[in-house]
């Protein structure tokens, strides 16, 4: 196996960028998710996982963000860029299966969690600091879906990994829970769980058409128990860094 591509995130909920390589610490890759946006009114952290609220941000690039008051105006809420989340730093999730029924544009029932339960204090991933899929993945996901495939911008994950089979093994790091993978010469990650999907996957990006196959197909065919709870839709693995490091595009990944 090995990175097929690299991407990072400036800002929370916004588009996101390749690299060629970049450095890897305990708070994931250099500059990702460095920034978010705050809604004012509600001092929530503001995610495209409530698309009604929050889609637009996905129109946005997170390495060119706008000031405040013309980011006010885009997605029709004060809000504020800030680089420290508050304390007790909370996000609404909508609940994607209410979203697929009802629409974006509805106001459907959503839970509140915290910023970045399962990462270093001081920073604003949805959970761990690293989000990782395979190619075999997500083949699998176009090939079960009516596109024939599906983006893996959808997904907003810092490593593709490219692995050997792409065909009907499908979802490949299901099996990488509680294992670790070395990436390149330094870098080790401990995965933690598999990534429950919300309706981001489902949403336009940037020039990306609405897909909501994106998330139906997962819901269907890739249900895994998440912490004890009820098997989840899922995509992708999340991962903390235990020996931090440079990664590249096209470094060897191993699972240890």
């Amino acid at each position: 196996m090995h990175v097929e591509t690299l991407r990072r995130y400036p800002v929370k909920s916004m588009l996101g960028e390749e690299l060629a390589e970049t450095e890897v610490t305990e708070r994931g890759l250099a500059g990702d998710r460095a920034r978010a946006v705050l809604d004012v009114a509600t001092g929530k952290i503001a995610s495209a996982k409530n698309p009604r609220l929050w889609r637009r941000l996905l129109t946005l690039e997170g390495a060119r963000a706008p000031g405040d008051a013309e980011l006010s105006e885009l997605l029709g809420r004060e809000v504020r860029l800030i680089d420290v989340p508050p304390e007790g730093a909370e996000m609404l999730r909508s609940v994607p299966e209410q979203v697929l029924a009802e629409g974006i544009e509805a106001e459907v029932p959503y839970t509140v969690s915290p910023v970045g339960a399962g990462a270093p204090e001081g920073t604003f991933f949805d959970f761990a600091p690293v989000h990782l899929i395979t190619t075999s993945a997500l083949a699998r996901i176009g090939a079960l879906g009516p596109r024939g495939h599906v983006e893996a911008e959808r997904y907003r994950p810092n490593l593709v990994i490219a692995t050997e089979d792409d065909g009907d093994e499908g979802f490949v790091e299901n099996g990488w829970v509680e294992r670790r993978l070395r990436v390149g010469d330094e870098v080790e990650l401990h995965v933690i769980v598999a990534t429950p999907r919300c309706a981001v996957p489902t949403l336009a990006h940037g020039a990306l058409e609405r897909d909501t196959d994106a998330l139906r197909t997962v819901a269907r065919h890739n249900r895994v128990p998440v912490f004890g709870m009820e098997p989840q839709p899922c995509a992708g693995v999340y991962a903390r860094v235990t020996r931090p490091g440079r990664i590249r595009v096209g470094d060897p990944v191993t699972v240890v």
